[in-house]
């Protein structure tokens, strides 16, 4: 028999969080779980997607902590700095940061579609955005004596993407800025890769492959049998940034229900 669910661990008991992107999908989640675990404020980032936000916001309340909302175009390294400045302001100081914001090309189904457009967005969003957030919650969690960053990677760095290089280029960079500043900012705050595998969102349910099967073959080739929902996996993300993950900096952890194991 099944066994039964454990009730949500309270990992984040009087900590503050932010989480970027959190208006929608897979961020919102992790925002949710973060208050459900205790979290004194949680800090919802959004940059055009204000309702959605909003909407996060009052799940956030339900669930036990303070959300204060935060806008901010991550592209804009200014508006970062910013941002980083009201968070820090707003909560009372930033425990932990998920840097959730990202930009997979969706609507891109071959890589015969690919443009310079295309690319430069990606990169300067996946990238440039990321890195400037950890740069600039990171150096004001080294002031305050303590933090966790967790980015929010992909395994598509196992496996490159036919249909979209620029994403999985942009997910390699990725990790290669978490590296760079998870030793720039040892011991004191660590920073570690969360790689999802696909997710069900509402973006990825409505992409034209996933509609016309796309979704079927992964759920047949995933070990687990399943695509997950983004509540299943925002527990794993928010590991990296718990006192169980003490001794992780630097890392890359993998929720993909085994999908890339699978090989010849």
């Amino acid at each position: 028999m099944p066994l039964t669910p454990l009730p949500i661990p309270r990992r984040f008991q009087g900590r503050s969080v932010v989480v970027t992107g959190a208006g929608t999908g897979f961020g919102a989640e992790i925002a949710v779980r973060a208050a459900q675990e205790g979290a004194r404020a949680v800090g919802v980032h959004y940059r055009s997607s204000k309702a959605g936000a909003e909407a996060t916001a009052e799940r956030v309340r339900e669930a036990g902590a303070e959300p204060v909302l935060l806008t901010a175009d991550i592209v804009e390294w200014a508006q970062v700095a910013a941002l980083a400045e009201d968070a820090f302001t707003r909560l009372g100081g930033v425990d932990v940061l998920v840097n959730n914001v990202g930009d997979v090309a969706r609507t891109q189904m071959s890589w015969r579609d690919i443009t310079e457009e295309s690319i430069d967005h990606v990169l300067a969003v996946d990238i440039k955005g990321t890195m400037a957030c950890i740069h600039e919650f990171g150096r004001r969690m080294l002031d305050q004596g303590h933090g966790a960053i967790v980015n929010i990677g992909s395994t598509v760095i196992v496996r490159g993407s036919a249909r979209a290089p620029q994403y999985a280029a942009a997910k390699y960079g990725l990790l290669g800025a978490t590296k760079s500043y998870a030793h720039a900012f040892a011991p004191t705050v660590r920073v570690n890769v969360f790689a999802p595998g696909f997710i069900e969102t509402e973006a990825t349910l409505g992409r034209a492959d996933w509609k016309s099967g796309r979704g079927d073959q992964l759920r047949e080739l995933t070990p687990m049998g399943r695509i997950p929902v983004p509540a299943e996996l925002a527990g794993t993300a928010l590991f990296l940034a718990t006192d169980d993950a003490s001794h992780m900096t630097g890392g890359y952890l993998v929720a993909d229900g085994g999908y890339n194991m699978v090989g010849a």
